[in-house]
Parts: structure tokens; sequence; C-alpha cells
């Protein structure tokens, strides 16, 4: 059994979330690759190189301390932080965020962002759909993330790559079933991978042993049907032995003058963003990760003095090296967390979870970029000019990657079609 444990979170409802991916006999939850490998091959499904990296901020990030600060407001709203303009002229952003501001122009900040949920989960985040409202009524086994619906929908990516990797976050597949979780390579564990005891390297004795024995049934086999099991335990040997997606996960293999820009307070590095951006352009089609924590009900400025720079170098870094590698127009990347904070700051110099309103970060995925999408009131916690929806950021990132959400579905456990997004939402028409 393969366990890669990631790091524990603690947040204020008293639950820890720690990661795990548990593999049995090449399995991955329970369906083995080979299987998995077939399925998708048996599906017909098209290939694209396009992909989604969703950051996702645990506890919910402070809006109005990182892209809606709100300078004229009184003292207990505005709190700590001042604003700096960024290379958008007009645009101002956190005095801890400078390098997001000298990059301004290839992002997106969006500030009036409804649909999300008081609710420490990344669900609705990952879905686009929301597990506690009335109107959310979910269909049997749950909605799938977007990148489950990824897997299902574009398949397999290239060089034998999983299709959707979570790095110490992510949400199952819902009712498109176990072949679309994600998998989950994240934790110290990734540098020493074992399968039931055995090292890679003994592995790769094992499927030598495997071939002959395989081969020896193939020279006896009339019907070709040998043929097509050598084909599939090939790739799943690839994913687990060889394949782009261990290279991609060792970062020793970058070139140190890029891997320096990931680099903050001394030799500490941004590793996963990294990872992220090698996934990405190893063939995954959606890798999700978690950093920080942000669930700020005390101390907030003084927890986002110390995550605001880290958050600024590690998004900055990866969005220039999707630029400089010419993959801005097909990779989107996506910034936020589970909800808003409250306006006010309490007695404990904190913020308190704040649903009615939220911010959100984008790039890439060919969208325009540069800009600044909806408002919220003088206050900061109702959303005023261009209220957008979660689920019209989903119906975007969907459209970036070619899959239109006015024509696209996928059937649940009963057969019935499901839409992509909720409620007929469409791709944001500031971006595309």
């Amino acid at each position: 059994m393969l366990k890669i444990f990631g790091g524990n979170q603690g947040f204020c409802d008293g639950v820890s979330r720690r990661n795990f991916l548990q593999v049995g006999a090449l399995g991955l939850g329970g369906l083995a690759l080979p299987q998995l490998l077939k399925a998708e091959a048996q599906s017909g499904i098209t290939k694209s190189h396009k992909a989604v990296i969703m950051i996702y901020l645990p506890g919910g990030a402070s809006h109005l301390d990182m892209y809606d600060i709100k300078e004229d407001a009184p003292s207990e709203i505005r709190g700590e932080f001042n604003a700096i303009s960024t290379c958008v002229p007009g645009v101002r952003i956190s005095e801890h965020m400078p390098k997001l501001a000298a990059n301004f122009d290839k992002f997106v900040a969006i500030r009036s962002l409804v649909g999300q949920a008081d609710d420490h989960n990344p669900y609705h985040v990952m879905t686009g759909r929301s597990r506690m409202s009335r109107d959310a009524a979910q269909p049997p086994g749950g909605w799938p993330s977007l990148g489950s619906t990824l897997s299902k929908l574009q398949g397999q990516g290239a060089n034998g790559t999983p299709p959707y990797i979570s790095i110490n976050s992510g949400v199952g597949a819902g009712f498109l079933g176990t072949a679309h979780t994600p998998f989950a390579p994240s934790g110290k564990g990734r540098s020493d991978m074992t399968l039931n005891g055995i090292t890679l390297d003994r592995l790769e004795d094992r499927k030598t042993l495997l071939t002959s024995f395989d081969k020896l049934r193939r020279d006896a086999d009339a019907s070709g049907v040998m043929k097509g099991v050598d084909s599939f335990n090939e790739a799943a040997f690839g994913v687990i032995t060889s394949s782009k997606m261990l290279e991609a996960l060792d970062v020793k293999r970058e070139d140190s003058k890029v891997a320096e820009r990931y680099k903050v307070r001394g030799d500490r590095k941004l590793t996963d963003f990294l990872v992220a951006r090698r996934l990405v352009e190893a063939g995954a089609r959606c890798v999700t990760l978690s950093f920080g924590g942000w669930d700020t009900h005390s101390k907030n400025f003084e927890t986002l003095k110390r995550q605001l720079p880290e958050l600024d170098q590690g998004v900055t870094a990866l969005v220039q090296d999707l630029h400089d590698r010419g993959l801005d127009k097909d990779v989107s990347v996506v910034v936020w967390g589970e909800f808003g904070r409250t306006p006010r700051v309490n007695m404990g110099a904190g913020r308190d979870h704040w649903s009615r309103v939220m911010g959100a970060l984008l790039a890439g995925g060919g969208m325009r970029t540069g800009q600044v999408i909806g408002a919220t009131d003088r206050l900061g916690g109702e959303p005023g000019n261009r209220p957008v929806h979660l689920a019209e950021v989903f119906a975007t990132l969907y459209h970036n990657v070619g899959l239109d959400v006015n024509r696209v579905s996928v059937q649940d456990l009963s057969g019935r079609p499901q839409h992509l997004v909720s409620h007929g939402h469409q791709p944001m028409r500031e971006l595309i």
C-alpha cells in the first residue's frame, strides 16, 4: 500500500485537513491503473494541451487586505495595510504584494465574487457548486470537481500523466466515479514512493519478470488479447516508474535560474508552485494546490504580513514562468479561498468569516488581463457593481480549455445529463 501524506491544517471548526493517497497493487482509489487507462482509451476522449492550475487558500483569505483595500474607510474597516499602485493605471492593491503590483498587466482581480458559502471546505471552489445551499440539490454521488470533469471529458494527459493532480488539496469526482479522482502525490513522501514495500528499482525488476511471463503467454495466444493487455500495463508502469509526471515532481531537474524565482526567505522555496507548472507542462489537465492558512479570526495582519509576500512571490513566479514558456494562452490560473473576511476588524485584530463577497485572482488562459472586475460597497461588505458569480468563473475556465458550457454535459449515475455549471451561467464577457 502506497501512502503519501500531506500536511495538517487546522481550522476554527476544529477539523484537521490531512491529505493522503493510498494505492494498492498499482490501484488508484480502488481502480487498478491499467483498468483506468483502458477505460479512458475506450471512451474515445480527445486530447488537448489546455490546463488549469487552481491555487486554494484554505481558511478564507481577507479580500480587504489583498485586492480591495478601502483606503478611505474608517480604520476599523481599513485595517493596518496601505495600498500601492500597480503597473495598470488606476489599480491599487496591498503593499505586501509588490511583485503582483509590478506585473499586474498579466493578472485579473475580481473584487465582487458571490455564490460561495460560510463553509470551511474547498467543495464550492473546486466544483462551482455549494454543498450547503438549498438550491444546490446534489445528484447521487455528489457534484464532480473541475479537475474530475476535465479528466472525464478530455482524458489522460500527454505522456501518461494523470489528468487531475492534487498537491495538498482537491475534491473527489462525485458521480463521475473513482476513475476521475485526483492523483495526489503530496507531502514529503513524493521523494521516496514505495509500492507494497517495493522500491521503484525493484518494481522495474518485477516489471521485467511480468513481461517475461506475458511474452510466454503471448507466444501461445493466437487471439491477440495479450497484446492489448500489454499496452495498458505498459502505460500503467510508465506512470509509476518513468513517466513525465515523476520527472515533473523532481524539481532538482529544474534550471537553477528558474528555480531561484521561487525562493523566499533565504533557502526556503515555494516548491508546490514550481511543481504545478512542471506538471501541466508534462501533460496534466488540472493541478490544484493548497497554500498557507488564512483563517485569521485573530492576528489577521500579523499572519498576512508573513503569508502575503510568499503568495506574491509564488504566484508571480508561476505566471511569469508560464509566459516565458509560451504557456500563458493555454494554462489558466485561479487563486481564491472559500470565502472573504469581515469588513470590521474584531477585538483580536482579526477578521471573521464573510461569505457575502470575496476576491479572486486570475491569469493566463488567453484571457484579457490587466484589469479589475467588479467592486464592493464603501465598506467592502457587499458586492457593488458587477457581482460575479462563482459559476461564471468556472464557465470561463471551461471555455479556456475548449469546453462549451452550453453544449457539453456529463451524465450522472442515473444517466441524466448534467450541465457543467449551474443556472445557465456564462463565461465572463470581460475576459474572452
